[in-house]
C-alpha cells in the first residue's frame, strides 16, 4: 500500500466543486479521502464523493465532488491510497 496527495483546493463556505483525475490503472484498488488543512474545531469541515468513469479497457477517471460544510472558506488536499 501507498499513499499521497493527488491535489490542494479551497472552497468557499458552503461550495460544492467537483475535480477529476485521469489514468489510473484499472487493476488497482485506489481509496480516495479529503483532508481539511483549515483548522476548525467542534464539526466536521467537508464531505465528498467519489465517482469512477472507465474510460477505456486499462484505465479509469476519478471524479471527486467535495462539499465544504464550513460557514469559512476551507483548504484541503485530496489523498489517494492504493491498497494493492
Amino acid at each position: 500500500m501507498w499513499t499521497n496527495v493527488q491535489f490542494t483546493g479551497t472552497l468557499p463556505a458552503g461550495a460544492t466543486q467537483r475535480w477529476f483525475t485521469f489514468g489510473w490503472p484499472a487493476a488497482w484498488h485506489v481509496v480516495w479521502y479529503m483532508q481539511p488543512t483549515t483548522v476548525r474545531n467542534g464539526s466536521p469541515s467537508i464531505d465528498w464523493d467519489v465517482a469512477v468513469e472507465r474510460a477505456d479497457a486499462n484505465n479509469c477517471t476519478y471524479w471527486i465532488t467535495v462539499t465544504n460544510l464550513a460557514p469559512v472558506p476551507t483548504a484541503f488536499e485530496g489523498r489517494y491510497a492504493v491498497l494493492n
